[in-house]
């Protein structure tokens, strides 16, 4: 009998560990953050052509996943936003920043100011 007492209690501590250790796990994990942009195409043709497809590969390879992107805006306060926008999500602020800074962002951002103007902040979200 003593012997079911002691695996029982070793079975409940075990689980208390577990649900401690899962609850720690879960407070350390970072916030996604969205990344969006406002866009003011001068040359649409070549933006597509030219920049979106070197920005998009970048994005993906930095771990970013495009959420919506397109022209049917609709302003519900102030004034609309510009030609296109944008709303990419990546694991963490520091993710996004880390692509935004890296010098293929850079390389390429070059290219896509010729064809447009960028106005672009990220906010935090929530931790799932």
């Amino acid at each position: 009998m003593k012997t079911l007492y002691t695996a029982a209690f070793a079975m409940l501590t075990g689980a208390a560990i577990g649900a401690l250790a899962v609850q720690g796990l879960h407070a350390q994990t970072k916030p996604p953050a969205y990344v969006v942009t406002e866009i003011e195409i001068t040359d649409l043709d070549a933006y597509q052509k030219e920049y979106a497809p070197i920005q998009q590969a970048l994005i993906k390879a930095a771990g970013g996943h495009l959420l919506a992107a397109g022209q049917n805006i609709v302003a519900f306060e102030g004034a609309p936003p510009k030609t296109r926008v944008s709303i990419n999500r990546f694991d963490s602020m520091e993710a996004a920043q880390i692509w935004r800074n890296s010098a293929q962002y850079k390389e390429a951002r070059t290219v896509g100011d010729k064809y447009a103007k960028f106005r672009a902040f990220a906010v935090e979200g929530f931790p799932q």
